[in-house]
């Protein structure tokens, strides 16, 4: 369901501006698209998870002002405060809060140590911070066409790269290793040879 309110928008603007190449109606289809989502997912859990209400009021207030003074550079911004926003909570949290989120998030289906979820919390909050700021050279220096394709692909593109990144270093570290020792039953043999130990 979370993913289609990150998803579902972005393919209504994108097959929007496919067929009119018009950003401001891409724009009004974006945020009718955004608002519709949370309102599918009120209704089915009686309220907004905190990313969707930042999907919701960045696509409401920067796609507003871009109708307003029909200008899209407030829409051209927008993947980059969402981003730049994901990763100043989960740095904040961590640095100053001494709470790593992930480990809230993922805590119950991922047993890992305290200090492993820091580091992911660190990386994926620089993840987002590099994917804020890839999306304004992108803006910038290409043709709108090829940032709404950027839009579509690129975003996808990173998330999959930086579940790579994750799931090589909990491999690497032994962490995916433990996790599969937990879920398997123990043995009577296994029982005894532990008491050699």
């Amino acid at each position: 369901m979370h993913q289609l309110i990150e998803l579902g928008p972005v393919l209504l603007f994108v097959g929007t501006w496919i067929i009119s190449k018009d950003i401001f109606l891409s724009t009004m289809v974006l945020m009718a698209g955004v608002s519709l989502f949370a309102a599918y997912e009120f209704t089915k859990q009686r309220k907004l998870r905190g990313t969707t209400h930042l999907y919701l009021w960045s696509a409401l207030i920067l796609g507003g002002l871009t109708l307003a003074f029909r200008d899209e550079t407030f829409i051209l911004w927008k993947p980059t405060i969402v981003n730049w926003i994901l990763a100043g909570i989960l740095f904040g949290a961590q640095r100053f809060a001494r709470k790593p989120l992930f480990k809230l998030l993922l805590g119950k289906q991922l047993p890992l140590p305290e200090a492993v979820w820091f580091k992911l919390g660190y990386g994926w909050s620089l993840g987002f911070f590099v994917a804020g700021a890839l999306n304004l050279i992108v803006a910038y220096n290409f043709s709108l066409d090829f940032w709404i394709a950027y839009k579509l692909v690129g975003g996808f593109g990173l998330t999959l790269t930086y579940l790579i990144i994750m799931m090589t270093y909990l491999y690497r570290g032994g962490f995916l290793q433990d996790i599969e020792e937990l879920g398997q039953p123990t043995t009577s043999s296994d029982h005894i040879g532990s008491s050699k130990d």
